[in-house]
C-alpha cells in the first residue's frame, strides 16, 4: 500500500474530509500542527502554540478545533483563531484528543493526560453555544463516531479495549448509560480512532496491530484492512465519491520506526462514508 501523504507524523490523528477543499485534514498532535492534502496534490500546514488534535467543519473557511485549553474557531485563510469555549483550561495535565462533529450540529471532544495519566480525561459535547461534560473519568479518549441518522454515539477509553455505545435523543444528547458494543479484550487489541460508513459499519484503527477493522452494526467483526504502519490512529472516508478510506498513523514511542510509521494512507473500498456534518456555533 502506497502512502497518501509521506509526512512522518509523531502522532497523526483527527483525520476528516473537507468537501469544499477536496482535501484530507489531520493533525500531528505532538508537533502542534494541522495538515491538509488535497486531491490536486496541494499540501498546507498550520502551526499552533499548543496541542491540537481534532476538528469539525463550520463552513468553507472555518473549523472548530479542539486544542490543549479550548475549542477554537479557526480561519483557514487568515490563520486567526478565537476561543469559543474553554476546555479544561485550568488543568495543566490534559489536552484534547479524539473528537468529531455529530449529526445534530454538535461537536464531541475528548481529553486525556498529556502523558496518558490514568483517568485524567473526559468526553464533552459542544452544542449551540454551550460545552457540557458527558463522561468521565477516561484515560485515553478515542473512537468518537456516530451511527447514520444519529441513533447512537460510540466511544472508547482505549485502555479498556472496549468500544461503548449510547443512544442519542432528538437533540443528540446521550440517553442512559453507555453499554459495551465491541469488546477487544480477548484479542488484546487497542481501539483508537473510528468512523462509521453509510451502511452503519464501524471502522476502527487498532493501535499496534497494523490494521483497521470493520464491524457490523451488530458489533460483529467483519474484516480487517492491513496498514503498513504499526500504530494506526484514525480512519476517515473521503474523496469525491467518499469511497476512499484514509488512515493516519504515529511514530511516537516506537524503538525502531520504519519509513511508513507516521505516514497517512489511502485505500479504495466498496463502501461509502458519510460527509462530515457541519458544526453549528
Amino acid at each position: 500500500m502506497n502512502p497518501f501523504d509521506t509526512t512522518q507524523c509523531t502522532l497523526g490523528e483527527g483525520a476528516f474530509w473537507h468537501q469544499e477543499h477536496r482535501a484530507l485534514f489531520w493533525f500531528d498532535i505532538m508537533k502542534r500542527k494541522m495538515l491538509a492534502h488535497a486531491l490536486d496534490g496541494a499540501v498546507r500546514v498550520w502551526s499552533f502554540d499548543e496541542y491540537v488534535s481534532a476538528a469539525g467543519v463550520v463552513d468553507r473557511d472555518h473549523l472548530l478545533i479542539g486544542s490543549q485549553t479550548a475549542l477554537l474557531l479557526f480561519n483557514l485563510r487568515t490563520r486567526e483563531s478565537r476561543v469559543i469555549a474553554p476546555l479544561e483550561a485550568d488543568n495543566t495535565v490534559t489536552r484534547a484528543n479524539d473528537g468529531r462533529a455529530d449529526p445534530f450540529g454538535g461537536f464531541w471532544i475528548g481529553t486525556m493526560g498529556i502523558n496518558a495519566e490514568p483517568s485524567a480525561g473526559a468526553i464533552y459535547r459542544y452544542y449551540r453555544g454551550a460545552l457540557r461534560k458527558l463522561f468521565a473519568p477516561i484515560s485515553i479518549t478515542n473512537a468518537i463516531c456516530f451511527a447514520p441518522g444519529g441513533t447512537y454515539a460510540y466511544f472508547t477509553d482505549t485502555v479498556t479495549k472496549v468500544i461503548r455505545r449510547v443512544p442519542l435523543d432528538a437533540q443528540g444528547w446521550p440517553v442512559g448509560t453507555p453499554e459495551p458494543f465491541i469488546d477487544m479484550t480477548s484479542e488484546g487489541l487497542h481501539p483508537d480512532g473510528a468512523v462509521v460508513d453509510a451502511t452503519g459499519h464501524l471502522w476502527c484503527a487498532q493501535w499496534g496491530a497494523f490494521r483497521v477493522a470493520r464491524y457490523a452494526p451488530s458489533g460483529a467483526f467483519v474484516e480487517a484492512i492491513d496498514i503498513p504502519a504499526a500504530q494506526v490512529t484514525c480512519p476517515a472516508f473521503g474523496g469525491d465519491d467518499f469511497d476512499t478510506l484514509f488512515v493516519t498513523s504515529a511514530r511516537q514511542g516506537l524503538a525502531a520506526p520504519t519509513e511508513a510509521d507516521g505516514q497517512t494512507f489511502a485505500v479504495k473500498t466498496a463502501f461509502k462514508g458519510i460527509p462530515e456534518p457541519r458544526v453549528i456555533l
